[in-house]
């Protein structure tokens, strides 16, 4: 059971997302420190519609629907509220190469939003989820999303004695979820190819989704403040991660895997041939625990005599950036176990599978920024 939130309100951002509503699912299940109350906050209608639904028999369920844009919306959202778990952001790199500015209103406007909110509302501790790509940035997704650290970093140094704690998580590619690259080939694999990958040399660290929100939760307990943990991750090559699944799917739609090509595009606009999730300088103030690494800030403000201490530390001395162009790939076939007991071989994110029709569900209500103060 996790302590961290036993008997407290949580607040998720971005409740909608792939990596949000599993926070959320874990939250509320049987095997989480039973919080008190979950509020989930997305600007999307639709899926929010659904996502109340799915939790509609759990009192302790309420759906608010905001912007993070939205500073007095989150204030309001985050009264009574603990915890809250950060994970609303714009993350696809080409489409923000495109719109730089949208990036900038929500993975920089928005984190100082949730920070201002949580800070005048009580809040304990606000964790961010953050990016491998925030790592020597070449794009505007992982440029906003350092930017997002910075100020979780700063926040924390610049709170009193027994003020809102944050921190932040870097996540490398979480496999599976919306938009990834697993969804993706699934959907070419299925329409007989090609698949299209931008270079045979890329490589990226990964990680599932329950992993994800491990990290989420455990951080939250761990932090001592302005810290950004990572996760220590698996490294894949985007080929062999093409050829697996080629593999595995092709005779699933009644194709030979050889019969699907594998068409080679070149990387997309502010692509990295290789991810990185701690950098040379990083090292120089990283701490080794069994599982992470914890990044100490730089920027300690009213903080300077805090103790990073971690039970079942390692090392306080890490030498070696943790970067995907030195990590060892994942073999073909531990990359098919990885996919196998993540269960991210099924079915594609567009697909329904045959025991769940998309029937229209009974309308339910959810409640706003506003009326949150009155319910």
């Amino acid at each position: 059971m996790d302590t961290v939130i036993q008997g407290k309100t949580i607040l998720v951002t971005g409740a909608c997302g792939t990596v949000g509503s599993e926070i959320v699912q874990y939250l509320l299940g049987p095997a989480t420190g039973d919080p008190a109350r979950v509020v989930a906050v997305d600007n999307n209608e639709s899926e929010l519609f659904f996502l109340k639904e799915r939790h509609q028999g759990d009192s302790r369920f309420m759906a608010g629907l905001a912007d993070i844009r939205d500073c007095e919306a989150l204030r309001e959202l985050m009264v009574g509220c603990n915890l809250v778990f950060h994970a609303a952001a714009l993350k696809h790199v080409t489409l923000c190469e495109g719109a730089p500015f949208e990036a900038v209103q929500t993975n920089i406007h928005g984190v100082q939003n949730v920070i201002r909110a949580a800070a005048s509302s009580g809040v304990e501790r606000v964790v961010f989820t953050s990016s491998d790509k925030a790592v020597n940035p070449t794009n505007v997704m992982g440029t906003s999303k350092l930017m997002g650290e910075r100020l979780m970093t700063a926040a924390n140094g610049l709170q009193q004695s027994g003020g809102c704690m944050f921190l932040s998580t870097r996540f490398g590619n979480v496999l599976g979820s919306n938009g990834s690259v697993i969804p993706l080939f699934h959907q070419q694999i299925r329409n007989g190819g090609p698949i299209t990958l931008t270079h045979p040399d890329m490589t990226r660290f990964i990680m599932s989704i329950e992993e994800a929100v491990r990290l989420v939760i455990d951080s939250a307990g761990m932090a001592c403040g302005g810290e950004v943990f990572v996760t220590k991750m698996p490294v894949a090559r985007i080929e062999d991660l093409a050829v697996v699944m080629r593999d595995e799917i092709a005779p699933m739609y009644g194709f030979r895997p050889d019969d699907i090509p594998i068409e080679v595009t070149g990387p997309r606009p502010g692509e990295k041939m290789f991810e990185e999730l701690m950098s040379e300088e990083e090292t120089r103030r990283a701490i080794e625990l069994e599982r992470y690494f914890s990044v100490l800030p730089t920027f300690r403000g009213w903080k300077s005599d805090v103790a990073y201490e971690y039970e079942g530390t390692i090392s306080t001395t890490v030498d070696n950036p943790y970067s995907s162009r030195v990590e060892p790939s994942l073999s073909r076939d531990d990359l098919h176990a990885f996919l196998i007991h993540n269960q991210l071989l099924g079915f594609t994110q567009q697909e329904t599978p045959p025991s769940q029709p998309a029937d229209m569900l009974p309308e339910v209500k959810t409640v706003t920024a506003s009326e949150q103060l009155v319910s």
